[in-house]
């Protein structure tokens, strides 16, 4: 094994997700996951506290740049235009290998209540980045929790439909992530 190669964080989530969607999530072992990423299992729990954490290893990060993005938009942005700022900001970081293991995910996430629980957690702390960013910038809370929340179900539809579109279904992470949110703008708009 090579234990000292670079990457080793990213060939075990990908080896975790592949492992996940051809045995199912519990008949899969970290020991299983070390050995197909070529590591070792204590490189395993230096990157990861168990093999559920594999799929939300970029959590931080994203939390990170969302608020970022919205800490930085303009001063006059209106509270959904801080909040694309901070989609585009996050999206910017996710390269082909986010898209490609996209779909895989999905079918992990889908197949295991686990995940799903752990998923479902993942969105609660993306909205708390996002509402906090957004009540730094003075927006009352009620709305800075509406417009994170609508900010997380636009970067999730975003991705979702940027991980599984084909080359006539082109376009970018933020493009269809800002479609999204606009899309979601409009649909509050029929609430009353």
């Amino acid at each position: 094994m090579a234990r000292w190669e670079p990457g080793a964080r990213e060939r075990l989530v990908v080896a975790a997700v592949d492992l996940f969607t051809e045995q199912g999530y519990d008949a899969t072992t970290v020991a299983e996951i070390a050995e197909r990423a070529g590591v070792t299992r204590s490189t395993f729990f230096r990157h990861f506290a168990d093999k559920r954490e594999v799929l939300v290893a970029g959590q931080e990060t994203l939390s990170r740049l969302l608020a970022e993005g919205i800490a930085e938009a303009p001063a006059d942005a209106t509270v959904l235009e801080a909040v694309a700022a901070g989609l585009e900001r996050a999206a910017a970081a996710m390269g082909p290998a986010n898209r490609e293991l996209g779909p895989r995910i999905k079918a992990a996430v889908a197949a295991s209540t686990e995940l799903q629980e752990r998923d479902a957690l993942k969105s609660v702390g993306l909205a708390a980045a996002m509402t906090a960013a957004l009540l730094a910038r003075d927006v009352p809370g009620p709305t800075a929790h509406l417009a994170a929340e609508l900010g997380v179900l636009a970067f999730k539809q975003g991705y979702a439909q940027w991980s599984e579109a084909n080359d006539s279904a082109p376009g970018t992470l933020a493009q269809h992530s800002l479609t999204a949110l606009e899309d979601f703008r409009k649909a509050t708009t029929t609430l009353s």
